[in-house]
């Protein structure tokens, strides 16, 4: 049966990492980009395509470009490409492939990219060094696209009772699973160490991968001199890495533009079908906190549009900024912790470059799907605290309808949310909670609480005894007394 025309495959993916001895040598952000599309092009064997752009899209990133597409577009000799600029969020990636996809099915473009690069390490480095290193300075303008929306993910609340970052959320989850599962604080320590172990293992043999030192479950579980606790129960070797040059880029075109542009056959991956949603943007407001109604819905979705299960996938790849995250986005779809979550190596390992991580997703998903030689495989991507949600399934073989994505947001949004409580002070509940740690020890205990109506508010522990005693046994279900400042006392 002969491909429609329009069916969009991938057909070129790079990545590059970058770490010269010499600070003053590394490549600046946009210039990365540049190197992988080039890249990824010339592994395509389709040249031709770098002046062929209707579209380059540039992930959102820790630097001061207006327009980076734009530039991009004059360097490859595509000034013809409209250009794009996403919103933050992890998501974004895979939402633009998404769309992307769906815009070359629709007879919208012929070909596109996506692209982004992170150069935090060495940008560092030079300042450490007392280096004044040039960077492209561009006019202050505007893409031809914003892509997506900035979404409000912390309330005024929630950062006046100190919990406003991922290092104060992810852990606040993980003790949710831990009692939605009924583990003791060691079973539950182990179970996790073994799981970053195995993606440590991933990591340590993916060449672009900016930590490759192997690392055993004990080792990631307990605190040392170069792993310290961070926000317990994490050690540093479970958080998401940033510290890092690194850069993706994946390029997508019809199949029309494939075939004239001559790439081979073998060359192509065919994405299936995407899916989207997000959770409440205040994690206040969430159903629960070990859940994610967003992944499930939009998984199940997923799953009819392309007739697959989890069980039908060969390779996944759970987006996986801390364990907290996987595990909720396994337990949605229905995957077992006991088979390869990922084809990286997460981002605490492999790397995690703010928005861009899952272009290195799709990257490492397509070569292990072309080295497969026929399979299936799933990418997910999450922004936020578990609060957007992007989804893809891509194949060797053509999908058997045209690819499709679909936002599955109205359903999530009848999923009940939980009131915040904004003035409660009393008794409360411990729903869940985490103990941050700076260079010297145990700083103080953040908990999410629950109040006798069932509305949730949040309070800190500062007590050196109460926080002895939350590190050491289950505090989750127990009681405390909240004060109006919002400190809390354990009963």
């Amino acid at each position: 049966m002969a491909l429609d025309p329009r069916t969009p495959v991938i057909v070129g993916v790079a990545q590059h990492t970058q770490r010269p001895e010499n600070p003053a040598d590394a490549l600046e952000a946009v210039a990365l980009m540049e190197l992988v599309i080039t890249n990824a092009i010339n592994g395509s064997r389709g040249t031709s395509l770098s002046s062929k752009f209707d579209y380059i899209g540039v992930i959102q990133g820790a630097w001061r470009y207006s327009d980076p597409a734009r530039l991009l577009a004059e360097k490859l000799g595509s000034p013809q490409a409209r250009t794009g600029l996403s919103s933050n969020g992890g998501n974004s990636p895979q939402s633009y492939i998404n769309a992307l996809c769906s815009r070359i099915g629709a007879g919208q473009m012929d070909a596109a990219v996506v692209v982004g690069a992170e150069t935090i390490w060495s940008r560092r480095r030079q300042r450490r060094s007392g280096l004044n290193i040039s960077v492209t300075n561009q006019a202050p303008t505007e893409p031809d696209e914003r892509f997506g929306s900035d979404v409000a993910m912390i309330n005024d609340f929630e950062q006046s009772r100190g919990i406003e970052a991922p290092v104060h959320f992810y852990p606040l989850f993980e003790s949710a699973l831990r009692a939605a599962r009924g583990e003791t604080l060691d079973e539950h320590r182990d179970r996790v160490a073994n799981l970053w172990e195995r993606f440590n293992q991933v990591a340590v043999k993916n060449q672009y991968s900016w930590v490759r030192s192997p690392m055993s479950a004990g080792e990631i579980r307990n605190p040392s001199p170069t792993n310290r606790m961070v926000g317990f129960p994490y050690t540093k070797a479970m958080n998401s890495n940033w510290d890092l040059d690194q850069a993706a880029a994946v390029v997508v075109c019809s199949v029309q533009a494939a075939q004239a542009a001559g790439i081979d056959r073998d060359q192509w991956i065919f994405p299936w079908a995407g899916t989207e949603a997000h959770d409440t943007p205040a994690v206040s407001n969430r159903r629960d906190l070990h859940s994610s109604p967003a992944i499930g819905i939009a998984g199940k979705r997923l799953f009819e549009l392309t007739g697959l299960g989890p069980d039908d996938l060969d390779h996944v790849d759970l987006y996986s900024c801390f364990p907290s995250a996987v595990q909720v986005a396994a337990a949605e779809l229905g995957l077992g912790e006991d088979r390869q979550l990922t084809q990286t190596g997460g981002l605490t390992f492999a790397g995690g470059p703010l928005n861009n991580y899952v272009t290195h997703s799709i990257a490492a998903m397509t070569e292990t799907l072309r080295a497969d030689g026929s399979a299936t495989g799933l990418v997910t991507a999450n922004g936020g605290f578990l609060t957007k949600h992007a989804l893809g399934i891509y194949s060797t073989e053509p999908p058997p309808v045209m690819f499709q994505s679909q936002s599955v947001q109205q359903e999530v949004d009848q999923i009940p949310s939980t009131e915040l409580d904004h003035t409660y002070s009393g008794t409360t509940t411990i729903e869940a909670y985490t103990v941050m740690h700076n260079s010297d020890g145990p700083e103080k205990g953040l908990c999410a609480l629950r109040t006798p109506n069932g509305a949730r508010t949040w309070g800190a522990v500062t007590s050196d005894s109460d926080i002895a005693d939350m590190l050491k046994a289950e505090a989750i279900g127990t009681t405390a007394e909240l004060a109006p400042s919002g400190d809390l006392t354990l009963a």
